[in-house]
């Protein structure tokens, strides 16, 4: 089944937190928005930040073929049952549109964390005994225990903040069958200044997040590369910036590593829940 959910989200897609906004008076305005990144080519839509299944819905109904997914749907906050309950309705009423992917949050987020690798086995167990098949779900997984998870009881991992060297291992760990769908982080600014400036900006949350300090450090980073921001090494690692030539190629460089999608987000001054549609337009353009 992993190939049937590899062609479903095809080879590029949409990252954003602005999507999953539950505001109804803005259900019509994301709608639009779908609608246009379908149009645009776009396989997938990855609503950013702690979603649920029930933020796909308006989504999905206003689009007939772009797949909708979770990233993420923190395990701590809902239930196996309510999910299952939740995705059979839109399983129903859309089928094969939606994915859902699940993380384990960070310990300054998640009240209940604890024991993460453990908990996530368990909301699984929860899952399966709840009738959410493994092949509509993927794993935001960082670490060699949690790819091996998504490899075995996932259709695959979605990571973020991550870099072509990462999704080489990540690849050698999965193996060809699952779906491996990294995120990446886009300016579309050539100005190396600006572009660095705009990205340390996006970073800087995450920097006081141990669980993606902690995989940096795993791949080739030092304590030196998150002072002030972050590096230019690691802000070059992580984000592509330049102009559409140098994107294309950074983009490329996840696939030539073994992705076989990248979930791209559009960074720039905007807030984080705008819906930066001209920019959607002109990566459109870059990936055709």
């Amino acid at each position: 089944m992993s190939d049937a959910v590899k062609k479903a989200v095809g080879r590029y897609g949409i990252w954003s937190a602005g999507l999953r906004s539950e505001d109804p008076a803005r259900r019509d305005e994301l709608a639009e928005a779908a609608a246009e990144l379908e149009q645009l080519g776009y396989g997938a839509i990855w609503l950013g930040g702690n979603s649920f299944v029930a933020n796909a819905v308006p989504l999905v109904a206003a689009t007939s073929r772009i797949t909708v997914a979770t990233s993420i749907q923190s395990i701590w906050e809902h239930e196996p049952a309510d999910t299952a309950a939740a995705l059979a309705d839109l399983e129903g009423a859309h089928p094969g549109r939606f994915l859902l992917g699940l993380g384990v949050s960070h310990a300054k987020i998640a009240d209940q964390y604890r024991r993460p690798y453990s908990a996530l086995v368990a909301h699984l167990d929860g899952l399966d005994g709840a009738g959410v098949p493994a092949d509509r779900r993927l794993l935001a997984a960082l670490g060699p225990k949690s790819l091996k998870l998504a490899r075995d009881r996932a259709a695959g991992s979605i990571p973020y903040l991550v870099t072509p060297e990462f999704t080489a291992y990540a690849r050698e760990i999965l193996g060809e069958a699952p779906l491996l769908a990294p995120e990446l982080g886009v300016v579309l600014e050539s100005d190396p200044t600006r572009a660095r400036s705009l990205a340390r900006e996006a970073l800087a949350i995450y920097l006081n997040l141990p669980n993606y300090t902690n995989n940096f450090l795993r791949h080739g980073f030092a304590e030196d590369d998150f002072t002030d921001g972050g590096s230019d090494r690691l802000i070059d690692a992580l984000f592509a910036w330049g102009d559409e030539s140098a994107i294309r190629t950074r983009i490329d460089a996840f696939l030539n590593a073994g992705a076989d999608h990248v979930a791209l987000q559009v960074v720039n001054d905007e807030p984080r829940d705008s819906l930066p549609r001209a920019a959607w337009r002109r990566l459109a353009d870059v990936l055709a």
